[in-house]
């Protein structure tokens, strides 16, 4: 899916990570045999945030991480998405409705540096507040769950597990995504109908499969090993135009190899696909709906990022009160949904990240219940 075509160099670096990181995930569930969606650019903007909230070593390998070179571009990088993602102040009639928000839930017994406050606010555009994690961790987890819930319109229905917050916890990062187009050209529901749809196991399943008169025509590309379809939203009084691009490998088990080779090519999501009206004769888009979510750390450290789940570097976000021992990353949550149909497309994704104080603070107490002087 795509608004406009991007060609300064923190752009490429953020669709190369989308291809490394979709990448990791298929080779993890390609032999499940099961469907998955997951939003690079939510991963991509926490990242930033927290990149923006290290130093040393562990800020350079986030930059490296995320294929930029100052945490001054991935800030900017950061604000260009919200600000292109976020809805107008109006809803403009008859285009898309988009939102992305961020949020930051700090331990009471914490106060945010100045300088990342700062970042947070200013180029993330973040809600910050203070919540007590040692005696209402649960309250903050239904808190937390209910905020991605509402700004995904029901779509994210519990980003953060039970329990999944404690004592322990120092700060939670999150953000949330969403998207709902009406296609230019909708589908007629009474033509879709049940077809094979081929598994990259070798598996065939039966799915329902949208299409549409033979005499329309649409925005189609053939190219070396794959083929291309663009299906334009809706614009209205919207000056962004956003498509869904829909790429077909050759093979019926060509998925891999396709991901493969665009990973090998910088850039390859931002050059500009040439599609031409053209009348096709066979033309099936299957209709579907899913949702999925995974605990990305270990994702994460498979690709290469360990050192942000380390105590020791982390120490430009919070002041805990210990000199600089700071903070360090113990969990990212992230959660994704998708709905594909004759009327258009509903999405929506989120992540969370939970941190911890690399020595938390023991909270005074003042019992003479043994012998005193």
């Amino acid at each position: 899916m795509e608004n406009s075509p991007q060609s300064n160099t923190s752009a490429l670096f953020n669709t190369d990570f989308c291809l490394r990181l979709t990448s990791q995930i298929l080779e993890n569930e390609a032999p499940k045999g099961s469907n998955f969606v997951a939003s690079p650019s939510s991963l991509h903007v926490m990242l930033s945030l927290i990149a923006a909230g290290s130093k040393g070593q562990t800020l350079q390998q986030l930059l490296h991480f995320l294929g930029s070179t100052s945490v001054g571009d991935l800030n900017l990088l950061s604000s260009k998405i919200i600000s292109t993602v976020a809805s107008p102040t109006e809803n403009l009639e008859g285009g898309p409705l988009l939102s992305f928000v961020n949020g930051a839930w700090l331990d009471q017994r914490f106060i945010l540096k100045p300088s990342f406050q700062e970042i947070a606010k200013d180029f993330y555009e973040a809600e910050i507040k203070n919540v007590d994690f040692e005696a209402k961790a649960k309250e903050v987890v239904e808190e937390v769950n209910l905020w991605a819930r509402m700004a995904t319109n029901g779509l994210v229905k519990q980003l953060l597990p039970d329990k999944s917050l404690d004592s322990e916890t120092a700060l939670v990062l999150a953000n949330a995504l969403y998207f709902k187009g009406a296609w230019d050209q909708q589908f007629d529901p009474s033509m879709t109908q049940q077809r094979d749809f081929h598994l990259l196991n070798g598996q065939i399943v039966q799915a329902p499969f949208m299409t549409t008169k033979i005499f329309m025509r649409h925005l189609y590309g053939s190219f070396d090993g794959y083929k291309v379809l663009q299906i334009p939203y809706q614009s209205g009084q919207d000056a962004r135009k956003f498509s869904m691009y829909f790429f077909l490998p050759s093979e019926q088990d060509g998925l891999p190899n396709l991901i493969q080779m665009v990973k090998l090519n910088s850039g390859f999501l931002n050059q500009q696909f040439k599609t031409n009206l053209e009348r096709l004769p066979q033309l099936w888009i299957p209709k579907f709906k899913f949702s999925y979510e995974f605990e990305a750390s270990e994702t994460m450290k498979d690709m290469g990022l360990r050192l942000p789940f380390k105590p020791g570097e982390m120490t430009e976000m919070v002041d805990t009160g210990n000199g600089d021992d700071g903070i360090y990353v113990s969990d990212i949550f992230h959660k994704s949904y998708i709905e594909i149909n004759e009327e258009g497309t509903e999405a929506a994704a989120s992540t969370a990240v939970r941190f911890k104080c690399c020595a938390i603070i023991p909270t005074p107490s003042f019992v003479a219940d043994h012998p005193f002087l």
